[in-house]
């Protein structure tokens, strides 16, 4: 659509959009990179009070820069939950704690050691690896801070009971899934 604005001695005016060559297909990993920033903006968007799970480690630190890519500049819509057994190297703790203050984002702390002084964990001997027993300081953490979702990465290549979960993994009120 041409418009000289009556004035047959202007030149014409296009008031048309210029054309853009059609975006490129997305490789695979941009497509799942893509999947992921939605899937965590539905959670944020549906779920009232959501989590992420944040150890410092290399799957969680993949979760946490999707969550960049996803919301900022502004802030998470959620805070970031760490269940530590107390086993971590101190390099990963500190990664943990340096990125959520770079990020200003909320860190919240749960132990299994404190899970271990209220009698909730009892280890069968003191070296007796903590990993299994993350569930129960997850669980009671989800109870007191009143959380409906908890976002998370697993390697399918370390837990091959993940290997089958999509996007979802939906639990009952005893950490079943449902």
């Amino acid at each position: 659509m041409l418009d000289t604005r009556g004035d047959p001695t202007r030149t014409p005016v296009s008031h048309e959009s210029p054309r853009r060559p059609p975006p490129e297909p997305l490789d695979h990993l941009a497509w799942l990179e893509a999947e992921a920033i939605q899937v965590l903006r539905e959670v944020a968007g549906q779920c009232s009070n959501p989590a992420l799970l944040f150890s410092g480690g290399k799957g969680s630190a993949c979760f946490l820069r999707l969550a960049e890519k996803a919301f900022r500049p502004a802030r998470f819509p959620f805070p970031l939950l760490h269940i530590d057994t107390g086993h971590n190297y101190p390099e990963v703790v500190a990664f943990r704690d340096r990125r959520a203050a770079e990020l200003g984002e909320r860190l919240v702390v749960r132990t299994v050691e404190d899970s271990i002084r209220r009698d909730r964990v009892v280890l069968s001997h003191p070296r007796e690896s903590r990993n299994r027993h993350q569930s129960v300081t997850l669980l009671d953490a989800i109870a007191e801070l009143g959380l409906d979702a908890c976002i998370g990465g697993a390697r399918r290549d370390e837990e091959k009971a993940r290997a089958k979960e999509r996007v979802f993994s939906f639990r009952d009120g005893f950490d079943r899934r449902a």
